[in-house]
């Protein structure tokens, strides 16, 4: 609250609702000024990534509880409230989701030629669902943005996307209602249970000691982790997400994998774990193992892809299978690697799925098949993308070692196995990435390449603040780890604590 009083405005409702008049404005200009549409929604994009890095300003690590509150009264007589508020956790993803949302609108300028205004409004109410996302700390608020959150990208991937876009844009849309559909049922069950609230910080007072039933716990855990296991996408409920990926525009894939899949791992920080942590130890082998296998699977059939999106695609696959291996771990290290991983796999894959559209406006195709030697025609292009893939398979030095290297260490403390064979999957991971960097970028020069452009001054305004990022992270990691470490230590001591006090009632009974 101090820290919103010394803004002196509500920054999160700004935030989540700035891109909303960015898209009304938009709407209402005409559709022949394709230029004016862009530029409106590029500024507003622009203003609402400024506007947040107030946040990172402002924001107070080590602080109890969470900042920037905001509270007021929704659905009167129901206990619903409009709540938001972040921690350190929700801080970086709010941040990601701001610029990640800029640089796609920029990536936009030239690849969308039709239906312009149509297309940046969806951007803006996207951007919009997920930012509402990571700042809900109401039940009910939080499910009404993770469903406007759906409808805009299925859209987008429907009407902008590739050849088979209504197939991917409607398995897409189908997974992620069926899990919605669960965590609605559950978030009731706790509303009536919780007395007649849907406010999160309540919930957390108020749930040990509602008398929930532990088999009943059980199932509202399952459900809501069904929600958020869809989004990840965790292994086996994964398949939407190769087609999704593949046929959606370049702007859809970047905030795709930058940000939704997210919003998965998200849920179970802000909501499985600690609402029902006497339940997280029973579930955590369970995911863990779903987490490996995801690691393995994914990274195989990346180095089985000849579409170059396509291996990017399940190398998302692998990428958050290692990230929900780090939270399952359930140690403060292991934890806050993986959200520190969020973070580095949505710039890294983001501006992987940004080259891959660079690539593909020149060439038309994204069979590696159809590359190489282009590293002679496009240096610029060919720098970009050799950086990124090493930030992607953590290399020392860069973003993803920072994260790759924590979660191990905390997941060593705790499941040899289960770290040991995580660093098999990063061994795949360099062998599919360099592997496509090698395919596209050296050998002879292929027939198709000869006339070749590099990336023009706007491409390359849009990779350097990933690629500076990259660095920053991968050198400066405590910037970042001071603000997550605290509500992680909070989340994994309210998880032993539950687990000893429900050790200590055993004993007793016994």
């Amino acid at each position: 609250m101090e820290a919103m009083s010394q803004l002196g405005l509500p920054i999160l409702s700004l935030l989540v609702f700035l891109p909303v008049a960015g898209a009304v404005v938009v709407a209402l200009l005409p559709r022949e000024r394709t230029n004016l549409v862009r530029g409106i929604a590029f500024a507003c994009t622009l203003l609402v990534f400024v506007a947040s890095l107030s946040l990172w300003v402002y924001f107070r690590p080590g602080a109890p509880g969470f900042q920037f509150e905001e509270q007021a009264v929704w659905v009167p007589g129901f206990g619903i409230g409009y709540h938001l508020g972040l921690d350190g956790i929700s801080l970086l993803l709010v941040l990601l989701t701001t610029l990640l949302t800029v640089l796609a609108v920029l990536s936009s300028w030239k690849a969308i030629q039709e239906q312009i205004k149509t297309y940046m409004v969806l951007i803006l109410l996207l951007e919009t669902g997920t930012l509402g996302v990571f700042v809900s700390l109401d039940l009910f608020l939080f499910y009404a943005f993770w469903e406007g959150s759906l409808i805009p990208m299925a859209l987008l991937i429907g009407r902008w996307g590739g050849s088979r876009r209504v197939y991917a844009s409607i398995k897409y849309f189908l997974f992620t209602l069926a899990g919605s559909a669960f965590m609605l049922v559950a978030g009731i069950v706790l509303y009536v249970w919780g007395g007649n609230t849907s406010d999160l910080p309540q919930l957390l007072e108020t749930l040990p000691g509602a008398g929930l039933p532990f088999a009943l716990q059980v199932w509202l855990f399952i459900a809501f982790a069904l929600a958020f296991a869809v989004k990840v996408p965790l292994f086996p409920l994964h398949t939407w997400l190769p087609a999704a990926h593949v046929e959606a525009p370049t702007a859809g894939s970047v905030i795709l994998a930058g940000v939704l899949l997210k919003m998965g791992a998200y849920g179970f920080l802000r909501f499985c774990i600690p609402l029902f942590p006497i339940v997280v130890p029973l579930a955590a082998p369970w995911l863990s193992v779903l987490a490996l296998i995801g690691i393995i699977y994914g990274s195989l059939v990346a180095l089985a892809q000849e579409d170059i999106k396509s291996l990017v695609a399940y190398s998302s696959v692998a990428h958050m299978g290692f990230i929900m291996l780090g939270i399952f771990a359930l140690t403060p290290q292991s934890v806050s690697g993986a959200v520190l991983q969020m973070i580095n796999h949505g710039l890294s894959t983001g501006a992987l799925f940004l080259l891959v559209g660079v690539i593909y406006e020149r060439l038309h195709t994204r069979q590696m098949s159809n590359f190489g030697g282009m590293w002679a025609k496009v240096p610029i292009l060919g720098s970009f993308l050799i950086i990124t893939a090493l930030s992607s398979v953590g290399l020392p030095g860069l973003n993803g070692f920072v994260g790759e290297f924590t979660i191990l260490l905390g997941t060593f403390q705790v499941n040899v196995v289960g770290a040991t064979i995580g660093t098999f999957g990063i061994v795949l991971a360099a062998w599919y990435m360099l592997t496509a960097v090698r395919r596209t970028l050296f050998g002879p020069l292929s027939q198709s390449n000869g006339s070749l452009t590099d990336m023009t001054a706007r491409e390359i305004s849009i990779m350097a603040p990933v690629v500076i990022l990259f660095f920053v992270i991968g050198l400066f990691p405590n910037l970042f780890f001071e603000k997550i470490n605290p509500p992680v230590e909070a989340l994994t001591a309210r998880v032993a604590t539950a687990v000893q006090t429900m050790a200590g009632i055993g004993e007793s009974g016994d």
